[in-house]
């Protein structure tokens, strides 16, 4: 096994009260690609941080190779102070690194680097940061929550990065499918300690259900002990001669640990309030269309919605599904064609910007101010007692909102809008900051609502378990609805991914579905992108190093005695010569291509 570049043992921290990380471990060495999990709350941030030096923990050792270069992705970027978004990529370079990578990312994840950091969305700022502590290659990345605020476009290209980084890499994400595919170890970081299991992400649920089921067990053992001890103790013959003190002593060590122990952390128990039932006809929209300025975000769509559809709306970032849908549920007027809504319908909707007043306290956003109690399904029900349903414990009822994290925050918002009687939910990226547990949840509460569902969402686990049909964008303003989850939909469309790069180009599109080749290529070809660029620059020393390599390969290769000496040798290298001979080949034909593209534009 490799040495490891970054070692944290026996890691405590507390907060006051319980400990939040009491003998905590994690390693990584080089190439491991290490999923981190736990409840929110649970200290996965806190442990990541610890890792990146940013905190001191109060106990434990904490080693990192001393020529090992780490690189932190928080949750919420700080860009103060920087000019552009190239400025800021760029700082996070060292003295050695290349600045074409910098270039490459930036272009790669749909920004330019010359916009201000100041007026950056929430996904263009996480595209950003995720731009700056990649363009160096560290060592070690640490990347917490790096999905967020992401369209599904840009999670699977930096799904295909973190693959191929050499880096190693540990990260928090709640994005189950992202997990799965760039995960190889997973570290369960529970009441305050961790376990680690050398596979992926997609073993994970299963082997956590088992040691947990395993505790019970033990748990379960421990007690029944224990009741015979204390017979023995009281009843036993041994017992009434003399005392003895060591089985005294074993059963007072059972109590402790019986008393003591920390159980798993309680599930939420989440419903939705249901209002009347609504009509058959949930909402109809005919040949509706929308446009700002000179940009056509939906042109003539048309859908029917019916009582007990669940309906998930996907594309890229800035594409217009919060457009569609707040004309879909009578927001925003269209400026061509119709929208219905059924009779009877309540809509309780969960706005994706979530804008919270950080003093106000929990039980007062829950009740509106109005005293201790709010009606959830026509009860009267105590607003701690709602709170603990969503995990919040007791004391945090006068907790002002601005101390919760990024994942309670979720939770509480979620909470009112369940409070509220619906037979209409409306959900624009319920997932965000969700741990997997409440998620599970979640899921749970729209595949079985009983009314009627639409919802945003980048998490393609999320969409294939719950909603019954996809609406998802073509370019130029088109959009079409496909029956069944994300999965369906790309069956649906000959594999074909939602790139956020394809979209862009679309919406410069003719109308003409069919527009000539030769116009597309045209367009295309107006200027070399960066990434052409860099290939440009880069691909001859590329070639001169190919080249060098395959000398020393057919030089060795051209001493009779090298296969008499080491045929298996012998083999290896003619076997590299091949691949490099390939390898070579493409290099060529990839620069001879580049070169005569920039020779047409120049010309």
């Amino acid at each position: 096994m490799a040495p490891p570049l970054l070692s944290l043992d026996g890691i405590r921290l507390t907060f006051g009260g319980t400990p939040l990380l009491d003998g905590a471990e994690l390693a990584a060495s080089a190439g491991d690609k290490i999923a981190l999990v736990g409840r929110n709350g649970s200290g996965k941030s806190t442990l990541l941080k610890i890792a990146a030096g940013m905190v001191e923990p109060q106990d434990g050792e904490i080693f990192r190779q001393p020529t090992a270069t780490v690189r932190y992705l928080p949750q919420e970027p700080d860009m103060d102070g920087f000019a552009s978004v190239r400025a800021y990529v760029e700082a996070g370079l060292g003295p050695a690194d290349d600045p074409y990578r910098a270039t490459y990312l930036i272009e790669s994840l749909g920004l330019t680097g010359e916009e201000n950091p100041t007026t950056l969305s929430g996904g263009e700022a996480r595209r950003a940061a995720l731009a700056r502590v990649m363009a160096p290659e560290p060592d070690i990345l640490l990347l917490d929550e790096p999905t967020n605020h992401l369209d599904l476009a840009v999670i699977e290209w930096l799904e295909g990065e973190l693959q191929r980084t050499k880096s190693a890499l540990i990260m928090i994400s709640h994005d189950r499918r992202f997990l799965e595919r760039v995960s190889r170890a997973v570290v369960w970081l529970d009441r305050g300690q961790t376990r680690r299991l050398e596979k992926s992400f997609a073993h994970f649920e299963e082997w956590r259900d088992r040691i947990l089921d395993e505790e019970e067990t033990e748990q379960h053992k421990l007690g029944r002990q224990i009741v015979r001890e204390e017979h023995w103790l009281r009843y036993g013959v041994t017992a009434r001669r003399k005392r003895n003190m060591r089985r005294l002593g074993e059963l007072q060590s059972m109590r402790e640990r019986f008393r003591t122990r920390r159980g798993p952390e309680g599930a939420a128990s989440m419903s939705a309030a249901e209002a009347n039932e609504s009509g058959k006809l949930v909402i109809e929209a005919k040949n509706i269309a929308k446009s700002f300025g000179d940009l056509t975000v939906v042109k003539e769509f048309s859908t029917r919605i019916q009582r007990g559809d669940r309906v998930g709306l996907v594309g890229p970032n800035g594409v217009g599904k919060t457009t569609l849908l707040k004309m879909l549920i009578g927001e925003l007027a269209p400026d061509s064609g119709t929208v219905r809504l059924g009779a009877n319908l309540e809509i309780a909707a969960l706005d994706q910007k979530r804008e919270l007043d950080p003093s106000e306290t929990l039980a007062h956003y829950l009740t509106d101010g109005r005293g201790d109690s709010l009606i959830v399904n026509g009860e009267q029900k105590h607003v701690v007692s709602y709170m603990k349903d969503f995990l919040f414990k007791p004391e945090q009822a006068r907790t002002p909102v601005r101390e919760l994290s990024g994942g309670e925050r979720a939770r509480l918002v979620l909470a009112r809008i369940l409070s509220r009687p619906a037979n209409l939910l409306v959900l624009d990226e319920p997932t965000n900051d969700l741990d997997m547990e409440t998620l599970d949840l979640l899921q749970e509460l729209v595949a079985g609502y009983p009314g009627t569902v639409l919802l945003v969402s980048h998490d393609r686990d999320f969409l294939d378990r719950t909603v019954t049909s996809v609406i998802a964008p073509e370019g130029g303003g088109r959009w079409i609805e496909y029956a069944g989850g994300y999965a369906d939909m790309l069956a649906q469309r000959g594999g074909q991914k939602l790139d956020d790069r394809a979209q862009r180009a679309r919406k410069d599109e003719p109308a003409k579905k069919d527009a000539p080749a030769a116009t597309v290529k045209a367009a295309s070809s107006k200027k070399l992108s960066y990434k052409q660029k860099f290939a440009l620059e880069t691909l001859p020393r590329q070639i001169d190093d190919t080249q060098r390599k395959m000398a020393a390969h057919e030089a060795k290769m051209a001493d009779p005695a090298f296969y008499t000496r080491d045929p298996a040798g012998f083999a290896k290298i003619a076997a590299e010569l091949d691949a490099l001979r390939e390898r070579l080949s493409a290099m060529e034909e990839e620069w001879l291509e580049l070169e005569m593209l920039r020779e047409e534009i120049e010309g």
